[in-house]
Parts: structure tokens; C-alpha cells; sequence
């Protein structure tokens, strides 16, 4: 497989959002009095879920009306600052090298449309992706391949030149229902369980990994020529 395009997954897969979403919840917990932080751990493994079950969960004791909790939540996401190193390592210098080689990009996230282009914009990456595509009313969520078609569209791509890459089961299913080919990040908040049930799915070790195999035309494992 030649692969000419790429639609990335957002939080756990380009940047480590859990970092952030941990301190909004902090915010929220001292606003009720809490003392307690919230459980890093607890947010990566509900990353992929997110909304209203991720921020009840976080905020476990202290969570006592999860719609309106969810809409503080991203109140306070429009305006908090993101942190500049939120991407993870090698990801600017790969996303740049992509871009520059003419490779279609795109963003296929569970992350409100919003804050997709806020945070993207405020790292100053948003400029490598054709489509930036974010949850929004009249989108089902994924695993539903409605998202991931419309980033397939927008790039002008096909099953055959694209690839899909995640780091979770919702991921793995978001592609196999668009009928892309897809791979992990080794780094990732839900590639250990995915690659418990799909061990066959190719991981890439690193950013890196990823811009030589297609500016190489190495192979992922992914079949094809």
C-alpha cells in the first residue's frame, strides 16, 4: 500500500490531552472543595468514551449532574491556556515533513469541532490538515464512519492511498467501518487494549516511524503493493 493520505485521531494519538483535561477537572474539583486531583490514569483510559461519562467519572464523588458538568467543563476549555509541548514527541517535525511531501491530511476526533481547531490553532498545526473533523450535532460519534468518510472526502482519498491512524478499539472500528487500513501509536491511551483484541494491527514505536515509511514507501504491514 502507497499511502498519500493520513486521517489521525486527535487526543492520545497527536497530543497528550489527558495533561490538559486533568487540570480543567482540578479546576472543577477545587471549585467544589475538593482536595483531591484528578486520576490521570482514569481520564487516558476514558479518553476514547469522553463527554459526559469521562467528566462524571473524574470527578467521581463530587459529579452531580453530568450535562451541566460536561458544559462547564468546555467553558473553561475555550479559554484555558494550551500548553505548547502538548503534542507528543516527533509530531511537529513529522506533521511539518507530511505536509511538505504533499501527503492529504486530516483530523477525524470525538473532540467537540471547537476545541479541535482551538487547540490545533493555538499549537500552530492546524495549517498541515486539509479537514479538521470534530463531533458536532448532526454527526454520530465514532465508531460510526461518518466522520472519517467526510475526512475522506475532503482530502479526496480512497481505501487504497489512505490510512487511518489511532490509538483505540473506537479507532480500529472507525476504520474498518470506512474500509481503511489502520494503524496505532505505541504511545497511545487505549493501544494496549486495542492491541489486545486486534493484535494483528500494525504499531508504530514512533512519529518518526511513520514519516519514513511514507515518504520511503516502506511498507507498514498493511498489505498491498
Amino acid at each position: 500500500m502507497r499511502i498519500l493520505n493520513i486521517i489521525f485521531d486527535l487526543d492520545g494519538t497527536l497530543i497528550d490531552s489527558a495533561r490538559l483535561t486533568g487540570a480543567i477537572v482540578d479546576t472543577m474539583l477545587a471549585k467544589r472543595g475538593a482536595e483531591a486531583s484528578a486520576n490521570r490514569a482514569l481520564i487516558r483510559s476514558m479518553d476514547a468514551i469522553g463527554g459526559e461519562a469521562m467528566i462524571a467519572a473524574a470527578l467521581g464523588a463530587y459529579s452531580t449532574d453530568p450535562a451541566r458538568e460536561i458544559e462547564e467543563f468546555r467553558a473553561i476549555h475555550r479559554i484555558v491556556e494550551v500548553p505548547s509541548d502538548l503534542p507528543f514527541s516527533g509530531v511537529r517535525e513529522t506533521l511539518e515533513a507530511l505536509a511538505a511531501a504533499g501527503v492529504g491530511m486530516a483530523i477525524c476526533s470525538n473532540k467537540p469541532q471547537f476545541l479541535c481547531e482551538r487547540i490545533l490553532s493555538e499549537l500552530d498545526l492546524a495549517q498541515h490538515f486539509v479537514a479538521i473533523i470534530g463531533s458536532a450535532p448532526e454527526r454520530a460519534r465514532k465508531p460510526a464512519p461518518q466522520s472519517a468518510l467526510l475526512a475522506l472526502e475532503a482530502i479526496s482519498g480512497t481505501a487504497a492511498n489512505t490510512l487511518y491512524c489511532g490509538d483505540s478499539v473506537i479507532d480500529l472500528a472507525t476504520a474498518k467501518a470506512a474500509r481503511l487500513a489502520a494503524v496505532l501509536v505505541a504511545w497511545g491511551y487505549g493501544t494496549h487494549e486495542a492491541i489486545a483484541i486486534n493484535p494483528q494491527t500494525p504499531v508504530l514505536k514512533s512519529m518518526s516511524d511513520l514519516r519514513d515509511a511514507v515518504l520511503q514507501h516502506r511498507r507498514l504491514n498493511l498489505g498491498g503493493g
